[in-house]
């Protein structure tokens, strides 16, 4: 009993200091990764939110149309879309991290590299 309970505190405190740390550190976007990711937001955003981000058939999304919207909520809608409109959901396309990138690129304005 005592050599079972010693080996499962190992497990734990492995995974504990290990998977946690590993998944604790942020993937880097890679610099094709951005601007991959700006074509999207200049392209595919662009279509329904104007090529300028300035509205459309969707909403303006520059950094003064969202000055008073949280970015959770902006995070959340690029991430599930929104039912019933043409705002698909990117979240089985996008990682976590590129929709974070999406979001602060937003309030900071899209720029065409």
């Amino acid at each position: 009993m005592y050599l079972k309970f010693n080996y499962t505190m190992m497990l734990l405190i492995f995974y504990a200091l290990f998977c946690n740390t590993v998944n604790a550190q942020p993937e880097t976007l890679s610099k094709l990764r951005i601007t991959e990711l700006t074509d999207l937001l200049l392209q595919d955003c662009g279509s329904c939110h104007g090529m300028t981000m300035k509205g459309g058939l969707g909403p303006a999304l520059t950094p003064q149309a969202l000055k008073n919207r949280s970015r959770e909520v902006i995070r959340l809608t690029i991430s599930n879309g929104r039912p019933g409109t043409p705002m698909p959901p990117w979240n089985k396309i996008l990682t976590k991290q590129e929709i974070n990138w999406i979001v602060n690129t937003l309030y900071e304005g899209v720029k065409d590299e």
